[in-house]
């Protein structure tokens, strides 16, 4: 049996996601699970921001489960679901257990399904090769069950669970004179149906005695063994296969690997483990759950099966706005209204961009193509995600049919738009008890014009005296994240809806030059204040390409 999660198809939207990104996520993928009945998923890329959080809570709807790599892990290869087996079987039945099923290595496992060691067809071989002194039973302690197990035997008198841990272990060949002399208290003896010989042993202390070829053995000796606490097992095997086999009976604890196992969960990357996996001469890995319990076996030949993620990119369509290991990835899908950004595909993908205000604009179209109803609260994201991206109409991204698209999903989602929109960025610009890394990564992103790697980071809020609050907060912090991505400059807006005008602040060496020079401001501005600019996409981006191009 195999872990198969190939059906899986993740819809995600880019790192440092906002509402558009995440609703639409959560959107689209309920609308090809509706039309293909298949496994799409939602997921996030980064943190809810609080406008996010607040939608989500409205509409009742839980927060898609984080996806922060998106490279192949030990869960997309075919983990082979060996079942665990006990510490206490013999080595016969292991033996058994890997032939029928062609294994090459058993894990080992508590009654949890914690791994406790492993044990291979080389240790199983081994332990037949190697000489062990008469007492090897004993040490190991062997429970009587598998003694009679492994000689296919009869316990005739004795306790099957109780553990062999002293004496050794013989056969009676010789007359009961001269076996006086070798036999001791506790010992295991292989013998025959030779009532002296058996006598003789049950007197001396035996443990237990082993009848070999099917003996009967008489009510005398039955009772004599009973009142001595001798065991007695009978076997069909003569004594020579009888003491041949029961070496078999030793438990694989005593020769199973217990000591630096090398395991590997299941959220590990392919890339991290291959290499561990060359250095080992071990054939098999055993595979450990997210809550550290046994899984199941890998080998090396399972990495050529390895089955890339499967990705519906929304809101986004550039490699720098993407989740980390988007390169090794198959992209089947991009929903986005941005520019055509510079990610690259194995193969054609369906790609479905166009000049609106907003992802969600798009996927509500795609919902009316595929005839499928809209549920309340997947309308209430989509509306909630074109009010946020639109700023309440007011961005120049706006369209016609955004504003249409969002009245009309208003009405399913019996809300009305400009006291919704008013909620919903008060809770999102709520920012006085946030910390500068908290307000910089709630909607930061980067672009990559030639040799040049900026970011631009914004904040909207409906109050100018909240931006002049946390503009101190994100001044000394910018300088950090200059260092912390590597990019040449950082563009932070402070975004006024209400006023329709944003505070540009930014860090970098040449960052105030290429913002005079993109927006056509006095050579001397330091604090610069742009006027009717509310659209990152539309406004400031194109603006600053531009200028980093002349």
């Amino acid at each position: 049996m195999t872990d198969n999660r190939e059906g899986v198809i993740n819809v995600i939207g880019h790192i440092n996601p906002d509402t558009d990104s995440v609703c639409s996520a959560i959107a689209y993928a309920y609308l090809k699970r509706k039309v293909t009945g298949k496994a799409y998923i939602p997921k996030r890329a980064g943190q809810i921001n609080a406008e996010t959080d607040f939608v989500l809570k409205y509409f009742g709807v839980p927060a898609p489960d984080y996806m922060g790599d998106v490279r192949t892990q030990v869960i997309d290869i075919d983990v082979e679901r060996v079942t665990g087996v006990d510490q206490e079987i013999s080595l016969k039945k292991a033996w058994t257990l890997m032939k029928n099923d062609t294994l090459q290595t058993l894990p080992v496992v508590d009654s949890s399904q914690h791994l406790l060691g492993l044990i291979t067809i080389e240790d199983i071989a081994k332990s037949y090769m190697d000489v062990y002194d008469s007492r090897i039973i004993a040490t190991a302690g062997t429970p009587f069950h598998n003694v009679v197990e492994t000689l296919d035997g009869e316990m005739l008198h004795g306790e099957m669970e109780e553990k062999i841990v002293s004496g050794k272990c013989l056969i009676a060949a010789a007359n009961p004179d001269l076996m006086e002399s070798y036999i001791e208290k506790d010992d295991i003896v292989i013998l025959g149906n030779r009532y002296e010989s058996q006598l003789c042993a049950i007197e001396m202390g035996a443990k237990c005695i082993i009848v070999c070829d099917g003996s009967l053995v008489s009510y005398t000796i039955s009772k004599l063994a009973e009142s001595k606490g001798c065991y007695i097992i009978k076997t069909p095997y003569d004594t020579f296969t009888a003491s041949r086999l029961i070496n078999q009976s030793i438990p694989i604890s005593f020769f199973m690997k217990s000591d630096h196992i090398v395991s590997f969960g299941l959220g590990d990357y392919l890339e991290d483990i291959r290499g561990t996996m060359v250095k080992k001469r071990y054939r098999d890995f055993p595979i450990l759950d997210w809550n550290g319990k046994y899984y199941g076996m890998i080998s090396r030949r399972s990495l050529m099966g390895a089955r890339k993620k499967k990705l519906i990119l929304v809101d986004h369509n550039e490699r720098s706005q993407a989740v980390d290991g988007i390169e090794d990835a198959e992209i089947l899908e991009i929903i986005d209204h941005h520019r055509i950004g510079n990610l690259e595909t194995m193969s054609p993908v369906f790609f479905r961009n166009q000049p609106l205000g907003c992802t969600a604009t798009i996927i509500y179209q795609m919902f009316l193509e595929a005839e499928v109803a809209l549920p309340k609260d997947i309308a209430g994201l989509l509306c909630s995600a074109i009010l946020s991206d639109t700023l309440i109409y007011r961005s120049p991204t706006c369209t016609d049919t955004d504003r249409t698209t969002a009245e009309q999903l208003a009405i399913i989602a019996g809300i009305s738009t400009e006291k919704y929109a008013t909620e919903m960025f008060a809770a999102g610009s709520n920012l006085s008890a946030k910390s500068p890394e908290e307000i910089f990564y709630q909607d930061f992103k980067k672009f990559v014009v030639g040799d040049l790697v900026f970011g631009v980071g914004q904040i909207t809020a409906m109050d100018h005296k909240e931006l002049d609050a946390i503009k101190d907060k994100l001044l000394p912090y910018m300088e950090k994240a200059l260092a912390d991505h590597g990019v040449n400059m950082i563009f932070f807006m402070l975004t006024d809806i209400l006023q329709g005008n944003t505070r540009l602040l930014y860090n970098g060496n040449g960052a105030r030059e290429l913002a005079i020079k993109a927006f056509h401001l006095p050579a001397d501005t330091e604090a610069i204040m742009l006027q009717d600019v509310v659209s990152r996409k539309k406004q400031i981006i194109p603006a600053m390409i531009i200028a980093a191009q002349e």
